[in-house]
């Protein structure tokens, strides 16, 4: 059974750092697209930044680019999110997300979700 746990999220004021991370079990994504998403409350869920299986092709969303930073490591398994200045309107509950390929626009798994809550 595929397991996808998100952690390491919390409750910040704006200008502070969180990482978040999310460990995978049941299944090697170390071939796949991994990706990282959010949904506001009473927003539709969007999409924060995806990785291939090779690190250096990352890709963003507008809003979070130069801001956050997606990672893997592929030995445990594991997908992170380093999120740096952070500001109100980064509040969300965000979803990890694995695909079966490297298709970044593809995800067959998600996480239940971890809430980041950012103060002004």
């Amino acid at each position: 059974q595929v397991q996808l746990v998100e952690s390491g999220g919390g409750l910040v004021q704006a200008g502070e750092s969180l990482r978040l991370s999310c460990a995978a079990s049941g299944r090697t994504f170390s071939n796949s697209a991994m990706g990282w998403f959010r949904q506001a409350p009473g927003k539709d869920r969007e999409f924060v930044a995806a990785i291939r299986r090779s690190a250096s092709m990352t890709y963003y969303a507008g809003s979070v680019k130069g801001r956050f930073t997606i990672s893997r490591d592929n030995a445990k398994n594991t997908l992170y999110l380093q999120m740096n200045s952070l500001k109100p309107e980064d509040t969300a509950v965000y979803y990890c997300a694995a695909g079966a390929t490297s298709d970044i626009y593809t995800y067959n798994y998600w996480g239940q979700g971890t809430q980041v809550t950012v103060s002004s």
